[in-house]
């Protein structure tokens, strides 16, 4: 069980979906990072939650900082990387700029990869940790490959990748890994989209407090395992 408090790590927390699950999360009792590359940013959001609440400075792009943060918060128990660009809406797969798809995944993947690898190995000597890698639809094989963001799908579907490599690497240890695919959500990605922030938090924070005998390793749309 998610036993209180835990500490969590939301990355890209001082707006939008990071900051509605960081919200989220603190006010179910946990302690909460909020991070963000600008750090004022990451303290003002921190701020207006109020005590147990902390703004920390971390580019996910940067190992220099991911590891400062590593060793000055060793007891991140629940980490949502959230972080994420969207950089090439409207692209061919065959014209779309390379330093576009590579600065996609530089952030999505390569991000996530690192902030999971440098908060896993305390997860596992703790015996209890979750991992919830914010993902998307566009990069689904079930749903339909979006050709129409070519550098973010394939970054998102090589997360999706990842969550698999980290779930069966860590099973049997309490630690849970899983991809989440939050649908349409109203941020400054996406200002037309249907549903809010908030709404999306939801489903997201549910998938960081799984219980023990929850799933790993899952594509996750709500509380509904799809197909990857």
């Amino acid at each position: 069980m998610t036993t209180l408090p835990r500490t969590a790590l939301v990355t890209g927390a001082n707006r939008g979906i990071g900051l509605a699950v960081a919200r989220m999360l603190h006010e179910r009792g946990h302690h909460v990072l909020l991070a963000a590359r600008d750090a004022e940013a990451a303290r003002s959001a921190a701020s207006g939650l109020g005590t147990g609440a902390r703004g920390v400075a971390l580019d996910v792009t940067e190992p220099v900082t991911v590891e400062k943060l590593a060793a000055e918060a060793q007891d991140v128990d629940i980490l949502v990387n959230n972080a994420g660009v969207q950089l090439d809406w409207g692209e061919r797969p065959s014209t779309v700029d390379p330093a576009l798809v590579e600065r996609t995944l530089q952030v999505n993947l390569l991000g996530s990869w690192r902030v999971a690898a440098a908060f896993l190995p305390g997860m596992v000597r703790r015996g209890w940790g979750r991992v919830v890698n914010i993902s998307s639809g566009t990069g689904s094989f079930t749903l339909g490959i979006a050709g129409a963001c070519p550098a973010y799908s394939v970054s998102k579907t090589a997360l999706n990748a990842l969550t698999v490599m980290l779930a069966r690497e860590t099973e049997g240890t309490g630690v849970l890994v899983n991809a989440i695919n939050p649908g349409l959500v109203r941020t400054r990605m996406r200002p037309d989209a249907p549903q809010s922030p908030q709404e999306a938090a939801e489903h997201i924070v549910r998938a960081a407090t799984l219980p023990d005998d929850g799933p790993t390793g899952v594509f996750l749309r709500r509380e509904t395992v799809i197909g990857w």
